[in-house]
């Protein structure tokens, strides 16, 4: 998911896709960036799209719902052509659909604080889609100069695949070990499930056309997930977390942690889970791990909003900025 523009901003269908257009994909996607702005000079589309509910009109469900029914992404007009043309099938796949990015390379700028935690590890993950950043302890890592070709790397460890690498700034406390985990659990309200063809499909087709690097490490990182399943449950973080967090063992750190998640949910259940997870730590130890927008967790309100930028929180706390796949974390202070 990207770091922002989860909902319609103010300014109507029209304005939310060149909202988009321009604040997330402008220099990374030009294909999408120039769908979306045809999407928001388009009278009809946006009709079509205001008629489906509010939550289901976002712009990277639509252009994941024409790859995922292989339709062409390189040309607005032939993007335009088959969505006017399939969009009974286009408007199901969104409204059954939901945008489940699922990035492992999100887990290098969780390990610096996942390896220094009291070990061993329970990892819950709150809006886990396939749960692919359940497995930090199997990928390996390289932490580089935010300028990569600029000496050796800062640090290097683990040996399995995928690599994922991280552009590091900042006093940031580079790990030196992998964290033992021994129980790891996802809650979710669309689980995926790597496994399937379909499911994985879908997964592949909400990564933008440009960005060819993620292909390989999403397929990587299904393999291992694949190899050895998570515990992936079909439930709502307001009425379901508590339970699932009551099965991770005693006498482990349980980790609480998401990214890009709560920004889908009201102020309301918001609230909701940050005191379930306080009434949590109060019975057993538990760290809190958000990876979200600037705003979306209470005491991030004054942080710097940019394109695809999360703060990283530990129980509240702002530690770094971090890229929203993964690719660079900019510790603070």
């Amino acid at each position: 998911m990207a770091a922002g523009w989860t909902s319609s901003p103010g300014s109507g269908t029209a304005g939310w896709y060149r909202d988009f257009a321009e604040h997330e994909l402008h220099g990374i996607s030009p294909s999408y960036e120039a769908i979306c702005r045809g999407v928001a000079a388009d009278a009809q589309l946006c009709a079509r799209l205001d008629a489906l509910p509010p939550g289901k009109q976002q712009p990277n469900l639509l252009l994941g719902a024409v790859r995922f029914l292989g339709g062409p992404v390189s040309s607005w007009l032939e993007f335009r052509r088959f969505a006017v043309q399939r969009w009974d099938d286009v408007a199901a796949t969104m409204l059954a659909g939901r945008t489940q990015t699922n990035e492992p390379r999100r887990c290098a700028t969780l390990l610096p604080v996942l390896a220094a935690l009291p070990q061993p590890l329970a990892l819950l993950e709150v809006g886990a889609s396939a749960g692919l950043c359940l497995y930090p302890d199997r990928y390996s890592y390289r932490y580089e100069h935010p300028r990569r070709y600029v000496g050796p790397p800062l640090a290097e460890l683990g040996d399995g695949k995928p690599l994922l690498r991280c552009a590091v700034s900042g006093p940031a406390p580079l790990p030196e070990r992998l964290p033992e985990v021994v129980w790891r659990a996802g809650l979710d309200l669309n689980p995926l499930d790597v496994t399937s063809e379909q499911d994985l499909r879908w997964l592949e087709s909400l990564i933008w056309p440009e960005e060819t690097d993620r292909f390989g490490l999403l397929h990587e990182a299904a393999s291992v997930a694949a190899a050895d399943p998570p515990v992936l449950i079909r439930g709502d973080l307001a009425s379901d977390f508590a339970a699932l967090a009551a099965e991770a063992p005693a006498d482990a750190t349980l980790v609480v942690f998401h990214t890009a998640v709560l920004a889908y949910v009201d102020e309301p259940g918001r609230a909701a889970f940050a005191d379930t997870v306080d009434r949590l730590a109060a019975q057993r130890p538990t760290v809190w791990l958000a990876n979200e927008a600037p705003g979306v967790v209470a005491g991030t309100e004054n942080l710097p909003r940019s394109r695809s930028r999360f703060v990283l929180t530990r129980d509240r706390l702002p530690l770094a900025m971090t890229g929203g796949h993964g690719q660079s974390l900019d510790w603070l202070g």
